[in-house]
Protein backbone atom coordinates (compact mmCIF):
# COMPACT_ATOMS: atom_id res chain seq x y z
CA UNK A 1 0.00 0.00 0.00
CA UNK A 2 1.28 3.44 -0.86
CA UNK A 3 0.88 6.38 1.27
CA UNK A 4 1.27 9.30 -0.49
CA UNK A 5 1.25 12.87 1.59
CA UNK A 6 -1.43 14.93 -0.62
CA UNK A 7 -2.96 18.27 1.45
CA UNK A 8 -1.70 20.43 4.19
CA UNK A 9 -4.15 22.49 6.54
CA UNK A 10 -2.47 26.17 6.65
CA UNK A 11 -4.45 28.13 9.38
CA UNK A 12 -5.21 31.66 8.19
CA UNK A 13 -7.35 34.73 9.34
CA UNK A 14 -9.13 35.60 6.20
CA UNK A 15 -9.44 33.24 3.24
CA UNK A 16 -9.46 35.51 0.78
CA UNK A 17 -6.51 37.49 1.74
CA UNK A 18 -4.99 33.99 2.01
CA UNK A 19 -6.23 32.63 -1.48
CA UNK A 20 -4.70 35.65 -3.34
CA UNK A 21 -1.12 35.51 -1.82
CA UNK A 22 -1.18 31.94 -2.74
CA UNK A 23 -2.56 32.14 -5.68
CA UNK A 24 -0.99 35.37 -7.24
CA UNK A 25 2.23 35.81 -5.54
CA UNK A 26 3.12 32.26 -5.13
CA UNK A 27 2.02 31.12 -8.26
CA UNK A 28 -0.15 28.15 -6.81
CA UNK A 29 -3.15 27.13 -8.61
CA UNK A 30 -6.58 27.32 -7.17
CA UNK A 31 -8.05 23.94 -7.65
CA UNK A 32 -11.21 24.25 -5.97
CA UNK A 33 -13.04 26.98 -3.90
CA UNK A 34 -16.41 25.43 -1.98
CA UNK A 35 -18.96 26.42 -0.15
CA UNK A 36 -20.36 24.14 2.70
CA UNK A 37 -22.88 23.54 5.41
CA UNK A 38 -24.94 26.38 3.12
CA UNK A 39 -22.72 29.84 3.50
CA UNK A 40 -21.35 29.20 6.79
CA UNK A 41 -17.90 27.19 5.89
CA UNK A 42 -15.51 27.15 3.03
CA UNK A 43 -12.96 25.76 1.92
CA UNK A 44 -10.00 26.38 -0.92
CA UNK A 45 -7.48 24.11 -2.23
CA UNK A 46 -4.45 25.42 -3.78
CA UNK A 47 -1.39 23.24 -5.62
CA UNK A 48 2.04 24.54 -6.18
CA UNK A 49 3.23 24.47 -9.80
CA UNK A 50 4.47 20.70 -10.48
CA UNK A 51 3.39 19.28 -7.25
CA UNK A 52 1.15 16.24 -6.11
CA UNK A 53 0.65 17.78 -2.65
CA UNK A 54 -1.43 21.13 -2.38
CA UNK A 55 -2.55 22.95 0.55
CA UNK A 56 -5.77 23.67 2.19
CA UNK A 57 -7.48 26.82 3.82
CA UNK A 58 -10.98 26.59 5.39
CA UNK A 59 -13.53 28.20 7.90
CA UNK A 60 -16.50 26.63 9.39
CA UNK A 61 -15.26 22.97 9.45
CA UNK A 62 -15.69 21.69 12.80
CA UNK A 63 -12.64 20.48 14.45
CA UNK A 64 -11.36 16.40 13.32
CA UNK A 65 -12.12 13.81 16.24
CA UNK A 66 -8.93 13.93 19.08
CA UNK A 67 -7.88 17.28 16.88
CA UNK A 68 -7.45 20.82 18.06
CA UNK A 69 -7.61 23.50 15.51
CA UNK A 70 -4.19 25.26 14.71
CA UNK A 71 -3.72 28.88 15.33
CA UNK A 72 -2.89 31.27 11.91
CA UNK A 73 0.47 31.89 11.56
CA UNK A 74 1.46 28.74 13.73
CA UNK A 75 2.32 26.39 11.15
CA UNK A 76 6.52 26.70 10.36
CA UNK A 77 8.89 24.72 8.26
CA UNK A 78 6.31 23.95 5.08
CA UNK A 79 9.02 23.45 2.28
CA UNK A 80 9.00 23.57 -1.13
CA UNK A 81 11.59 22.43 -3.01
CA UNK A 82 12.80 24.11 -6.89
CA UNK A 83 15.95 23.00 -9.23
CA UNK A 84 17.07 26.41 -9.54
CA UNK A 85 16.63 28.25 -6.32
CA UNK A 86 17.96 31.82 -7.88
CA UNK A 87 15.40 31.42 -10.56
CA UNK A 88 12.50 30.54 -8.07
CA UNK A 89 13.91 34.22 -5.99
CA UNK A 90 13.35 36.09 -8.40
CA UNK A 91 9.88 34.70 -9.24
CA UNK A 92 8.56 34.80 -5.72
CA UNK A 93 10.23 38.63 -5.62
CA UNK A 94 9.05 39.26 -8.99
CA UNK A 95 5.63 38.79 -7.81
CA UNK A 96 5.90 41.17 -4.80
CA UNK A 97 6.61 37.80 -1.94
CA UNK A 98 9.10 39.48 0.67
CA UNK A 99 11.83 36.57 0.65
CA UNK A 100 15.13 36.06 2.32
CA UNK A 101 18.35 35.89 0.29
CA UNK A 102 19.52 32.68 -0.79
CA UNK A 103 21.40 31.17 2.38
CA UNK A 104 22.79 27.74 3.49
CA UNK A 105 23.88 25.98 6.45
CA UNK A 106 27.58 26.28 8.02
CA UNK A 107 29.44 25.24 11.51
CA UNK A 108 27.87 28.64 12.60
CA UNK A 109 24.48 28.29 11.63
CA UNK A 110 22.92 30.26 8.77
CA UNK A 111 25.07 31.96 6.05
CA UNK A 112 24.50 33.76 2.83
CA UNK A 113 25.04 32.85 -0.18
CA UNK A 114 24.75 28.91 -2.10
CA UNK A 115 26.23 26.27 -0.30
CA UNK A 116 29.19 23.97 -1.62
CA UNK A 117 26.99 20.55 -1.21
CA UNK A 118 24.17 20.26 -3.76
CA UNK A 119 21.43 20.03 -1.10
CA UNK A 120 22.59 23.25 0.79
CA UNK A 121 20.59 25.73 -0.42
CA UNK A 122 17.60 27.71 0.89
CA UNK A 123 15.27 30.68 1.01
CA UNK A 124 12.81 31.64 3.72
CA UNK A 125 9.38 33.75 3.43
CA UNK A 126 6.08 33.71 5.25
CA UNK A 127 2.04 34.62 4.32
CA UNK A 128 0.50 36.88 5.64
CA UNK A 129 -0.56 35.13 8.47
CA UNK A 130 3.17 34.06 9.14
CA UNK A 131 2.96 30.78 8.08
CA UNK A 132 6.71 30.15 7.36
CA UNK A 133 7.72 28.50 4.20
CA UNK A 134 11.27 27.17 3.44
CA UNK A 135 12.23 26.69 -0.21
CA UNK A 136 15.34 24.35 -1.02
CA UNK A 137 17.42 23.93 -4.17
CA UNK A 138 16.88 20.12 -4.16
CA UNK A 139 19.51 18.51 -6.24
CA UNK A 140 18.45 16.55 -9.81
CA UNK A 141 18.51 12.67 -9.23
CA UNK A 142 20.93 10.83 -10.52
CA UNK A 143 19.02 9.16 -13.59
CA UNK A 144 17.99 12.47 -14.63
CA UNK A 145 21.12 13.95 -15.35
Amino acid sequence: MEWTLEVIAVPVTDLDRAKAFYEDQCGFRADIDASFFGDTGRFVQLTPPGSRCSIVLESGMPDSPGQSRMVPGSLQGLQLCVTDIEAARAELVGRGVEVTPVLHVDASGWAEGRGEERWNSFLFFQDPDGNGWAVQEAPVPLAER
